[in-house]
């Protein structure tokens, strides 16, 4: 299954995405919900609406503004290092154990809404990334029934504010500005695709300029072998999500001159078989942001 949560004149669903057309679950069942969580708790209700779905109607994919995929998930966490050419690229040492990091809620956003460049850089950077969505939790979790726990895959930019990155060796602030991670805008099931998602092209690409081009196969760490050593350490819970480092290419490394998005840009993201998560580049000058509690 092809799953799209989006926001439509009748509020936000959880749909069925074929071809050019989706079908909204959330109207045939509402304890679907209007996020994913629904289906990731309660698997066995998409089987409850295999005859419901083979009439439904259907709306244009076009017409549908995509959400977050999971509106509040308990944990982000993601990988860095994950691929040898960007490990090199970045002048750092390969690694024995993965790099890890986490991002909070408001550094994320679904795909099609702006990505922020804020006011106090100028060094705003992409990275493409495969994330997966955890459906059943777990801890110490085996690398062989680790892709048992996958709900889905996902496309992620794991927009990166370089000289904040590099002011601290945990890299938390260049990677939690707000609005900076897009994510979706399709989760793809995993009996639809490759096992582990492995062997699929990816690319970032601003127009007809490709920015990184590698492939999955690639990944040092598995997925399988990321949730086998994420367990390790905590608990995963259900809704959860995981990104999986990017490919070389990376704006930062570009010679002989650095490659920062630029306001006015759009950036896609392009996982074979998953999707494009494209995004608008906007100045946090121009952006529309929330009011600090008074």
């Amino acid at each position: 299954m092809k799953y799209l949560v989006g926001t439509t004149t009748d509020g936000t669903a959880v749909f069925a995405v074929q071809g050019e057309k989706a079908i909204n679950l959330t109207a045939l069942n509402p304890a679907i919900g209007h996020d994913l969580m629904g289906l990731i708790q309660t698997p066995d209700l998409i089987e409850s609406l295999t005859s419901q779905i083979a009439d439904a109607p259907r709306v244009d994919v076009a017409s549908i503004t995509p959400a977050l995929p999971v509106a509040n998930p308990v944990t982000i966490i993601c990988l860095g290092l994950n691929y040898t050419d960007h490990i090199k690229e970045g002048g750092y040492d390969i690694p024995d154990y993965p790099a890890l990091f986490m991002r909070g809620t408001n550094s994320i956003m679904a795909a099609g809404a702006p990505l922020v460049r804020p006011t106090c850089s100028d060094k705003l950077d992409y990275e493409a990334e495969l994330m997966f969505i955890v459906g059943k939790g777990g801890r110490h979790i085996s690398e062989a029934d680790a892709l048992d726990h996958v709900f889905g895959y996902t496309v992620f930019n794991d927009g990166s504010v370089r000289d904040y990155q590099r002011k601290t060796h945990q890299w938390t602030p260049g990677k939690n500005f707000d609005n900076t991670g897009a994510i979706g805008p399709y989760v793809v099931t995993p009996d639809e695709i490759s096992a582990g998602a492995a062997g699929l092209k990816i690319e970032s690409r601003v127009g007809t300029e490709i920015l990184q081009s590698s492939n999955t196969a690639n990944m040092i760490w598995s997925v399988a072998q990321t949730i086998a050593t994420i367990s390790e350490y905590t608990t995963l819970e259900p809704g959860d999500l995981i990104a999986m480092g990017t490919p070389p290419g990376v704006g930062h490394a570009k010679k002989p001159n650095p490659r920062w998005l630029v306001p006015g840009e759009v950036i896609q993201i392009e996982i074979e078989n998953i999707g494009i998560c494209a995004n608008p580049v906007v100045d946090e000058m121009d952006h529309a942001m929330p009011r600090a509690a008074e």
